[in-house]
């Protein structure tokens, strides 16, 4: 029985969904134990719990398991979307990570050396240490994928349709999980979910993500999604995909929205599950109905 369905962000080409839930699991219940204090009386059975996979979408095919990401470089970056996401990213990396140079105005020209140099910066930042440019580059050819390829988005729709069954009452989301799940919900109101939960989420990224949004036929962005009764929000002060915060001034002001810290690894979804107010959260949801 799925009463909580799961669905990640970028990143994920080389996971699984079966690594997914090994992850997602005990960090959830370990959200349910911190708001439960000390320990929930009845936890989540992991059998309660399903991951939507998506991420070998974005894999390219024919190539054996132990090859790494093909090289990229500032050049694989695209105009328009591509660009633009990153250049924010930089500069809010740079509000908020002294490690990491601001852009100024005469940065900010969409040039290839001002690719490169947001790239350069970004690989200075705690936010981003340790990350290949490579796997950068990639994450930001997902997210443009999924925003702008009508086929890419089709073949994520359709298995996260496949995982909501009529038992379904949650659905917990990161980073460009929360747009998959976000759209999904506004166009299937008949879907018994009751609560949502989205973590590290770029849905209140205005000109890039949110006016992309495609929620049905006759909605238009910012529409309260299906039949919800609740949505939580989690960001980390310091979660450079998380740029806007607050998403209440989109969305409404029945989001109820938290900040937290997750320390140097802010955007690490094991480390927003296994919070107080994400527990809280799940221990409303799950149950529902």
């Amino acid at each position: 029985m799925t009463r909580v369905v799961c669905i990640h962000g970028i990143g994920q080409q080389h996971s699984g969904e079966r690594q997914l839930h090994a992850a997602w699991h005990p960090a959830l219940v370990d959200g349910l134990t911190r708001a439960a204090d000390p320990s929930p009386a009845d936890p989540l059975p992991a059998t309660d719990l399903t991951c939507v996979f998506y991420g070998d979408l974005f894999r390219p095919p024919g190539r054996p398991l132990g090859i790494q990401d093909p090289p990229r470089t500032a050049a694989d970056v695209a105009e328009g979307l591509e660009t633009e996401l990153l250049l924010e990213w930089w500069a809010e990396a740079a509000r908020t990570d002294p490690a990491v140079v601001s852009p100024d105005a005469r940065t900010l020209a969409r040039t290839p050396r001002t690719v490169q140099r947001a790239l350069n910066a970004l690989s200075r930042s705690r936010f981003f240490a340790g990350l290949a440019m490579r796997a950068l580059v990639l994450d930001l050819q997902q997210v443009r994928a999924y925003l702008t390829d009508p086929d890419v988005h089709a073949k994520v729709r359709r298995r996260v349709e496949a995982a909501v069954t009529d038992d379904a009452r949650m659905v917990v989301a990161h980073s460009l999980g929360s747009v998959v799940a976000y759209e999904a919900l506004c166009a299937h109101p008949e879907w018994p979910v009751r609560s949502l939960l989205t973590l590290g989420s770029p849905l209140g990224i205005r000109n890039l993500v949110f006016e992309r949004l495609r929620v049905g036929e006759g909605g238009k962005p910012g529409d309260w999604p299906g039949g919800l009764e609740r949505w939580t929000n989690i960001a980390d002060v310091g979660d450079v995909v998380a740029l806007a915060k607050d998403l209440r001034p989109l969305f409404g002001d029945r989001v109820r929205g938290h900040l937290v810290d997750n320390g140097a690894k802010a955007h690490d979804v094991a480390r927003y599950l296994c919070t107080a107010e994400a527990g809280e959260a799940v221990r409303e949801g799950w149950r529902d109905g």
